[in-house]
């Protein structure tokens, strides 16, 4: 089993973008402190939910700080940017770092950064696939063009170029973050794992294996294929972890709440349209049911629990519920030191 921390650089009520930014990075280096298998980095823009606008450049950092930990985004939004640009960030940072960085990418949502960054709604609704495929021929071609309906170029070559990592993996792992059948489909056709959202439950997540499952031999793969890419899916959740499970949760639904209300109350979508927001109390409440949230024996069997549900084995989890550093660091470092060996050992 493969744990991590899931770092959404969250600005609590009260907190300054830097402070939010420093807790960010101290998660990361305490994630490699205490032993965890890596840390997935968000993206989000204009809104407190998350301040980090560059999940590739955060991760450019990180990977300079620690010397173990793989560095993933969680999601880099592709609609928002050229696919060609991004890979050759993802590149840089594969070859740069000795093979620790995952590419995560996804659709997004249809708020106003597709303006802002000119993709415009149909980005958003209908040029994904077009965008996910060029980007993934850039990273495993040696030159590559395009014809498409919204990106058309001469051929040119890729620098950093697949197979310049001595040693190590031809191109940087990607995962596509799926919450739609759509997603879960496109996924399994292009050879992807999934990173599953931390709304799911274990019987929603288990339906998209299942499903992914279903469309990856659909699309030829085999078995054997299908088990080996299988195996890279990720389960995002939340960790808090006290001496009593009551401890735990009453730290999340005293600080999240607060924090979900204004960061989600900031989005604003392209074209007007209404978006419902989930209430912000309740959303807490139901985290701390889904995820690893009580006492490290509970939070390792929580995990136990959903990897035989699910068949999933990598998990990122969000250890800065409580808004706190000192409170995330120890998080963490009890997620490394208190957890992660229950997980070794039978009950």
């Amino acid at each position: 089993m493969r744990v991590g921390t899931f770092v959404l650089a969250a600005q609590f009520p009260g907190q300054g973008q830097q402070e939010a930014l420093h807790r960010a990075v101290r998660t990361a280096e305490a994630a490699e402190e205490a032993g965890l298998d890596s840390v997935w980095l968000a993206e989000h823009h204009f809104v407190p939910y998350g301040v980090c606008p560059s999940a590739v450049t955060l991760a450019a950092l990180l990977l300079g700080r620690t010397r173990r930990l793989r560095v993933g985004t969680a999601v880099s939004v592709l609609p928002n940017a050229h696919p060609v640009a991004l890979g050759e960030q993802a590149a840089l940072l594969h070859v740069a770092s000795g093979g620790r960085f995952t590419l995560g990418v996804g659709r997004g949502g249809p708020w106003v950064d597709l303006e802002v960054f000119g993709a415009g709604l149909p980005a958003y609704e209908a040029g994904f696939p077009e965008s996910l495929d060029l980007l993934l021929r850039w990273l495993r071609e040696p030159r590559v063009g395009a014809e498409g309906g919204r990106f058309a170029f001469r051929e040119v070559a890729v620098v950093p170029g697949p197979g310049e990592l001595i040693g190590g993996a031809a191109s940087p792992e990607v995962v596509l973050a799926c919450t739609s059948p759509k997603s879960v489909r496109l996924a399994a056709e292009r050879g992807l794992p999934m990173l599953l959202g931390m709304h799911c439950g274990d019987e929603e997540k288990a339906e998209m294996v299942a499903c992914w499952e279903r469309y990856a031999g659909e699309a030829g793969r085999s078995r054997d294929e299908i088990g080996r890419i299988g195996a890279g899916h990720v389960s995002a959740g939340v960790v808090q972890l006290a001496d009593r499970a009551a401890d735990a949760a009453e730290a999340l639904v005293k600080a999240m709440p607060g924090w979900l209300k204004q960061g989600l109350d900031a989005h604003v979508t392209v074209d007007g349209r209404h978006r419902a927001m989930r209430d912000p109390v309740a959303y807490t409440e139901l985290l701390c049911g889904l995820h690893p949230v009580g006492t490290p024996r509970q939070a390792a069997d929580r995990l136990a629990a959903t990897s035989e549900r699910t068949g999933i084995t990598r998990f990122a989890l969000l250890a800065e519920g409580s808004g706190e550093l000192a409170a995330t660091e120890e998080n963490v470092r009890r997620l490394g030191a208190e957890v992660l060996p229950l997980l070794a050992r039978p009950a």
